[in-house]
């Protein structure tokens, strides 16, 4: 009996592997198309702008439907182009990366949440660091966010998805990336919009 408990949780592994592997390195891009220019920095004086503008046409002319394809999130430093669904149950992150659908889209203002497994997209997350880019494209252009923040929670905290003052980006996974199991925790990268187009 033991025996066959681990060929199939070896099987299973080793499916989930697979997919996640293939999931990463499907999309991949060439890092050196995305660089951090010196105009990409936010300052004070654009964040004070930004409070006393009027809010524009929105962005996008309708909100998605449940497990649509909304865009991609590339993720220059992992040399990843991951597709990105709305949604945050099984079946969105079994296929890629999940959009929190109570939180705003790319590239509006306010805190957009994207959520992956630790074992298939977001598998190398750990590699990204603070000043590291994060570009999200869209039927509504390219958002490209600067990591400003990189902490761990416990799985339960929902400080990961409350509102924000600008247009922030939220990526958020389990945690350690090498646990088998349930994760206590979950690895939150924030990051500020830069550059619109």
């Amino acid at each position: 009996m033991v025996i066959v408990f681990g060929l199939w949780f070896s099987g299973t592994n080793a499916y989930t592997y697979l997919k996640g592997y293939m999931l990463f390195k499907i999309g991949q891009v060439n890092a050196e198309d995305y660089k951090v220019e010196p105009d990409l920095k936010a300052t004070d004086e654009t964040e004070q702008n930004d409070e006393h503008q009027e809010d524009p046409d929105p962005l996008y002319s309708k909100r998605p439907e449940k497990g649509e394809n909304i865009g991609e999130l590339i993720i220059p430093k992992l040399e990843a182009k991951l597709p990105i669904y709305h949604g945050t149950d099984e079946e969105e992150l079994d296929i890629g990366v999940g959009h929190f659908a109570g939180s705003v889209l790319p590239g509006e203002k306010d805190n957009s949440v994207l959520s992956g497994h630790n074992d298939t997209v977001f598998r190398k997350l750990g590699e990204v660091e603070k000043g590291d880019l994060l570009v999200v494209q869209t039927s509504a252009g390219e958002f490209t966010y600067k990591v400003k923040q990189i902490r761990i929670v416990d799985k339960d905290d929902r400080t990961v998805i409350v509102p924000k003052p600008r247009a922030t980006l939220t990526l958020s996974t389990c945690y350690p990336f090498d646990l088998i199991g349930t994760s206590p925790e979950r690895y939150i990268l924030v990051a500020d919009l830069v550059s619109s187009k």
